[in-house]
């Protein structure tokens, strides 16, 4: 019998997953979980999880969490951060969701410099919905809606969100991560640590941009899409820290 009070281990729950096979999305869960814990954040988190794959995390996380409107993730974190600054504040988004409908909400939050978190994950496509080309489509990647491949002529280049959003004043720490292997999972968990902390230190807005795999919209098995993400999309989105202006890093 679970007391009142008692809060479970890595505040996750254990449910049957509904993610494909070989995604991140469930690895980048407990990463997170494990932080509030490790880090005894866990009894003042507010949580937003967004449209997309990640639409049921509240499934598995067991601390609060609001559900955002597609695309509006950041607007909603800036609402709750500003009424309780007193809590910590975690937005869960993807790339269609945090770079294209969201795109205005995400530049602005970041652009005031907003004292929350967000993961960011980037599979380079719409998941969700069928595999549509998304804003960080690679050039020449094959989607349902760019059968032939991207084309920058009529569709653009991929799109550097965090780049961008790593350049304001009001960003602390920005860092792009993968989930691929062993060690880029310690590197990601050290990675979010980092801008959970910035949060806590309220040094600014962070960011994690975390490489993550979609077998199934890539039409690849889980091993080989890791592989791809190694050989192919690190090297549109290399990893690595964008800003860090933690004490002595600035």
């Amino acid at each position: 019998m679970k007391l009142k009070n008692e809060w479970p281990k890595h505040y996750k729950r254990e449910v049957i997953t509904h993610y494909c096979p070989g995604c991140g999305h469930g690895v980048v869960h407990r990463i997170v979980a494990e932080l509030l814990e490790e880090m005894d954040l866990g009894k003042k988190t507010i949580g937003v999880n967004p449209a997309g794959c990640a639409v049921l995390a509240y499934k598995y996380f067991d601390f609060d969490m609001i559900e955002a409107a597609h695309g509006r993730g950041t607007a909603l974190a800036t609402g709750i951060k500003r009424s309780r600054p007193d809590l910590f504040v975690l937005s869960y988004q993807g790339d269609g969701d945090l770079a294209a409908i969201g795109t205005a909400e995400t530049i602005h939050s970041a652009s005031r410099g907003e004292l929350f978190t967000v993961i960011f994950i980037n599979n380079a496509v719409y998941g969700m919905t069928g595999g549509q080309m998304a804003p960080t489509t690679l050039k020449g990647q094959k989607t349902t809606t760019s059968p032939d491949g991207r084309n920058p002529k009529y569709e653009g280049y991929p799109l550097h969100i965090t780049d961008i959003v790593a350049t304001f004043p009001g960003v602390a720490y920005a860092e792009r991560v993968a989930i691929k292997s062993p060690a880029s999972i310690i590197k990601a968990k050290k990675a979010i640590k980092n801008a959970f902390q910035t949060q806590v230190d309220g040094l600014g807005y962070s960011i994690i941009e975390v490489l993550s795999a979609c077998p199934t919209n890539w039409k690849m098995s889980p091993v080989d899409s890791m592989k791809w993400i190694n050989d192919v999309l690190e090297k549109e989105f290399p990893l690595g820290v964008l800003t860090d202006k933690r004490k002595g890093n600035s």
